[in-house]
C-alpha cells in the first residue's frame, strides 16, 4: 500500500500534531474554539460541494404537529415540555447520508431524522438518524469519514476500499457498522424506522436542577427494513421509494406518528455512568435508564413546494431553546458550529428568513442585511445595547451549564472498549440475522483488494465476538490466525 513520510499540515502548511482529537478544557470538558484544526476541517468541508448538501443530500419531508402527553417540568423549563396536551407546530426531513440528491432512497447508508420545533421560545432543532449511534465520535474526524462514503476523486465511483480502509483504522465504528449491515440498516419506508437524538443532551428545570436526556422516537406503523436483494430490486424499479410512500400516506390521511420518550439521567449519575454518556459510539442501557414517554409527533402536511419548503430547509443542533444545552459529546460540540455555518453557505446568510426556517416567535437580532435578506427592520437601530429600542438581554435565557477543570489539550476522553456493545449486539440477533449480518458485510468488505485492510477489520469483529469474525473472514475468503488475536 502507499506510504508517505511527509507530515501532514493545516491549509497554511503547518505540521498538525493530533488530527484526531480536538481541544478541550479538561479531559471531559467542552471543545475550544480556538482549535484552529478543527474549525478549519469542518469550514472547509461545508463548502466543497454545491449547490446541493454535502451530506443528506436526498430526502423527502412533511410538516405536522408535536403534542405533549407528559408533562416534563420536573425536569426541564423548555415550552415545549410543559403542560400536557400542547401542540407544536413542526417540520420534519428524513434522508439518506452519502448519496447525491438522485441517489437511491434503499442504499444501504443510515437516515437522517431531521426535526424542527416552532416553540414559543423560538425554533428549537433535533437533528438526529435512523440508529442511536455514530461511525466516530470525535468532529475532527468527520470530514475524513465523510469523505469515505462519497466518491473517489480519481475514479468518481464510490469506494468500498476507502470505507473499510477508514472504519478499520478506526475501531470506535464497530458498533454503528454492525448496525448498518444488520437487518435495520436499510429502512423500509420512512414511516417505518425509529429516529434517535443520538447525542447525550442536558435538560434544566425551573430551579436550576439539571439531567442529562437521550431522545428516541419509535414509530406507530412499526419497524420495517429490506434485505439486501429486495432493496436492490426495488432500487432499480423505483428509487425513489421512501420519498413517494412518505408523500403518498399523507396525501391519503394515513398520517405518521411517532413516540417521542426520553431517557432520563440524573446529572451526578451520568458523570460517573460504567462508560461515558458522552461518546456517541455507545448506547446507555435502558435497564439502567427505562424510556419515559414524553409525546407524539405526526406528519399530516406535504410541502407546497419541494424546494422552498424541503430543500431550503435548515436545520443545526445549535437551535436550542431555554431548559435544553448541550453537552460535552464531542460530536455534538462540533456539529453546533458546522451545521449553522454549512446553511450559511449552503442556503446564505438569512436563511433563517426563509418561511420554512422562520420561527413563529419575534426575532430581534440586529443583523439585517447580507444577499438575499428581507431588511424588515426599520429606523436606525442596528445594534445592542442601545438606548431606544427596549430590546435588551433576558437574564432567564442564560445557560446554567457545568463546571469544567483541567488542562487545555487534545484528550483522548474515551476509554478504548470498542468491541463489548458490538459484540452484545451480535449475540443479541438471532443465527438468521448473524448471517444476513456477515453476507452483507462480505458483499461490501469481499470488494476490497488488500488483505491488509480485511485482516485489520476481521481482527475488530473477531474481538467482539470471535464466532462474528471467523464467519466474515469465512465468507471472504481471508485466512487469519485467530489464535495470534490479542
Amino acid at each position: 500500500m502507499e506510504n508517505t513520510q511527509e507530515h501532514l499540515t493545516t491549509a497554511q502548511g503547518a505540521p498538525v500534531g493530533d488530527n484526531q482529537h480536538s481541544v478541550t478544557a479538561g479531559e471531559n470538558g467542552p471543545v475550544l474554539i480556538q482549535d484552529y484544526q478543527l474549525l478549519e476541517k469542518l469550514a472547509h468541508f461545508a463548502r466543497e460541494r454545491i449547490p446541493e448538501r454535502v451530506v443528506h443530500a436526498k430526502g423527502a419531508g412533511a410538516f405536522g404537529t408535536f403534542k405533549l402527553t407528559h408533562d416534563m417540568s420536573a425536569y426541564t423549563r423548555a415550552d415545549i415540555f410543559n403542560e400536557v396536551g400542547k401542540e407544536t407546530e413542526m417540520f420534519a426531513r428524513f434522508s439518506t447520508v452519502a448519496g447525491e440528491s438522485g441517489a437511491s432512497d434503499t442504499d444501504r447508508d443510515p437516515r437522517g431524522f431531521a426535526l424542527k420545533f416552532y416553540t414559543n421560545e423560538g425554533n428549537y432543532d433535533l437533528v438526529g438518524l435512523s440508529l442511536p449511534v455514530f461511525f466516530i465520535r470525535d468532529a475532527k474526524k468527520f470530514p475524513d469519514f465523510i469523505h469515505t462514503q462519497k466518491r473517489d476523486p480519481r475514479t468518481h465511483l464510490h469506494s468500498d476500499r476507502a470505507k473499510w480502509d477508514f472504519w478499520s483504522h478506526s475501531p470506535e465504528s464497530l458498533h454503528m457498522v454492525t448496525m448498518l449491515f444488520g437487518d435495520r440498516g436499510i429502512p423500509a419506508t420512512y414511516r417505518n424506522m425509529n429516529g434517535f437524538g443520538n447525542h447525550t443532551f442536558m435538560w434544566v428545570n425551573a430551579d436550576g436542577e439539571r439531567s442529562w436526556v437521550k431522545y428516541h422516537f419509535k414509530p406507530k406503523a412499526g419497524v420495517k427494513s429490506l434485505t439486501a436483494d429486495v432493496a436492490t430490486e426495488l432500487s432499480g424499479k423505483n428509487p425513489d421509494s421512501a420519498t413517494a410512500d412518505l408523500y403518498n400516506a399523507i396525501d391519503t390521511g394515513d398520517y405518521p406518528t411517532w413516540t417521542m420518550y426520553v431517557q432520563i439521567i440524573p446529572f451526578d449519575e451520568g458523570w460517573d455512568y460504567k462508560q461515558n454518556i458522552f461518546d456517541v459510539t455507545r448506547t446507555v442501557s435502558k435497564k439502567d435508564y427505562p424510556l419515559t414517554e414524553v409525546g407524539t409527533m405526526t406528519l399530516n402536511r406535504n410541502p407546497e413546494n419541494y424546494f422552498t419548503d424541503v430543500e431550503e430547509a435548515t436545520f443545526s443542533p445549535a437551535n436550542l431553546v431555554p431548559g435544553i444545552e448541550p453537552s460535552p459529546d464531542k460530536m455534538l460540540q462540533g456539529r453546533l458550529f458546522s451545521y449553522a455555518d454549512a446553511q450559511r453557505y449552503r442556503v446564505g446568510a438569512n436563511a433563517t428568513q426563509i418561511p420554512v426556517n422562520r420561527p413563529k416567535t419575534a426575532v430581534h437580532d440586529h443583523q439585517a442585511d447580507g444577499v438575499m435578506g428581507l431588511n424588515e427592520h426599520t429606523g436606525s437601530i442596528n445594534y445592542e445595547p442601545n438606548s431606544f429600542d427596549g430590546i435588551g438581554e433576558e437574564a432567564d435565557a442564560k445557560p446554567v451549564g457545568y463546571d469544567v477543570e483541567g488542562r487545555i489539550g487534545q484528550h483522548v476522553t474515551y476509554d478504548d472498549d470498542f468491541y463489548t456493545q458490538p459484540g452484545d449486539l451480535y449475540r443479541l440477533m438471532s443465527e438468521d440475522e448473524r448471517e444476513r449480518l456477515v453476507q452483507n458485510i462480505a458483499g461490501s468488505l469481499g470488494n476490497v483488494e488488500e488483505d491488509e485492510i480485511k485482516t485489520r477489520e476481521v481482527t475488530q469483529f473477531y474481538k467482539a465476538d470471535p464466532d462474528y469474525g471467523r464467519r466474515v473472514a469465512a465468507a471472504i475468503g481471508l485466512e487469519l490466525d485467530f489464535d495470534a488475536i490479542q
